[in-house]
């Protein structure tokens, strides 16, 4: 039980420390030169040599990008185990496994393993190796092969999958991680392109391949956990690159950030377990995308200056500090709220007085951090606010996997 709440604990902190890339900045003029470090490699699918970037202003300031002080270890004896996990503050490391694990920041792992859990609930038809509370659910051997299953889907998830997400991420910001974070692995030099590259084509390949693996498995007629790794890393593709480059778009950036940390992984663990035939298995988790959009705007506030003046459209620079605040409370608040109608209007009132109960710690929490300043307590609002979120996205696929639909 103790690991279980660690790993709640984990998943609800994972986007507290997992912010998109700072471009905090005085208004200033930054420009970085073309390098050619990043020379033309013939496994691109990208283009990479380097882009200048420029922000301009009336200063006539000059930063190169080796000058940039973000990102600087931490000393408080934590900085090998942020390196391990990819967040800020790592220890700067040499060794080319480790760097390759901190470009796939496993950090952000933890969500995408809670959201193959959900999916998994929601199928109805996971079983435990010895259920405690079900007599009739003690096969031993057909409890391993799901946990088999599971521990798989979450490997596609985690490791493969958000581990190309990222890398690919870090690969299309490393001009920006030149000025605001140049100790990075990829600005810093720690690793070469060539292997950046590679790392990306055996992740993706390795996810795809996996993927299918997991359709073979579940004997399915159709290749939907394919199609699914499909969708999914053209969506991480477009986020990240030019020209859609959509985490330059506010909504359209938050959105598919909010679906690919809560939709795509309940599809797939509901798929491995059970058929999504039911328009109630895919509106669900867009729904609760939506909320995933209100707290992907959380990591959008300490950058409000830096995106402006990057010409990045995100929901604050759109709609001012003041309304991005209020979108972010209201698509968390009500799309949960409407989720509570929905199995309190299919006969299931304990589910939805359930939910209802871990919605008001969240209302509470926005109305005494988020509201009066979503920037100086972004972090502690995430960390407040979010168990009982993800409990109620498990409670929500509970009630969904226990109840009796109409034939």
């Amino acid at each position: 039980m103790k690991v279980f709440f660690a790993f709640l604990y984990a998943a609800s902190l994972a986007s507290a420390f997992t912010t998109k890339t700072s471009h905090h900045s005085s208004p200033i003029a930054v420009t970085t030169s073309s390098s050619n470090s990043f020379r033309q490699h013939p496994l691109a699918l990208l283009p990479n040599n380097r882009q200048s970037t420029t922000i301009s202003s009336s200063s006539s300031t000059k930063l190169e990008a080796k000058e940039g002080k973000g990102n600087e270890e931490v000393e408080d004896g934590s900085a090998g185990f942020r390196q391990l996990l990819g967040v800020r503050g790592a220890a700067q490391e040499t060794n080319i496994w480790k760097i390759r694990l901190q470009l796939t920041k496993p950090i952000t792992w933890v969500p995408l393993l809670w959201g193959v859990m959900c999916g998994a609930a929601a199928s109805g038809n996971y079983h435990w190796i010895w259920n405690p509370w079900d007599p009739n659910d003690r096969d031993v051997m057909l409890g391993l092969e799901d946990t088999a299953k599971a521990i798989t889907a979450m490997i596609l998830a985690g490791p493969f999958l958000t581990g190309y997400t990222q890398t690919i991420n870090d690969w299309y910001d490393r001009d920006i991680d030149a000025i605001n974070e140049p100790n990075r692995p990829i600005p810093s030099g720690a690793i070469s392109e060539k292997d950046v590259i590679a790392q990306i084509w055996v992740l993706l390949i390795g996810g795809l391949v996996l993927s299918y693996g997991l359709d073979v498995w579940c004997e399915h007629e159709f290749p939907i956990n394919l199609v699914l790794a499909i969708f999914g890393s053209f969506i991480s593709y477009i986020y990240s690159a030019p020209p859609l480059k959509l985490k330059q778009n506010g909504w359209a950036g938050n959105y598919a950030l909010g679906a690919s940390y809560i939709s795509l992984p309940w599809w797939c663990g509901q798929a491995v377990f059970g058929p999504l035939d039911r328009p109630v298995y895919w509106i669900l988790p867009i729904l609760y995308s939506i909320a995933g959009l209100g707290i992907a705007i959380v990591n959008d506030f300490k950058s409000i200056e830096g995106d402006r003046a990057m010409g990045l459209n995100s929901l604050p620079v759109a709609f001012g500090l003041d309304g991005a605040k209020y979108i972010c409370a209201g698509s968390v608040t009500l799309t949960q709220f409407g989720v509570a109608a929905y199995l309190y209007s299919i006969n299931e009132p304990i589910y939805a007085l359930v939910l209802m109960g871990l919605l008001l710690p969240q209302v509470y929490f926005q109305a005494t951090l988020l509201l009066p300043d979503p920037i100086a307590n972004d972090v502690k609002y995430q960390a407040s606010s979010q168990p009982f979120f993800v409990f109620g996205i498990l409670a929500t696929a509970l009630c969904i996997g226990h109840h009796e639909f109409p034939v």
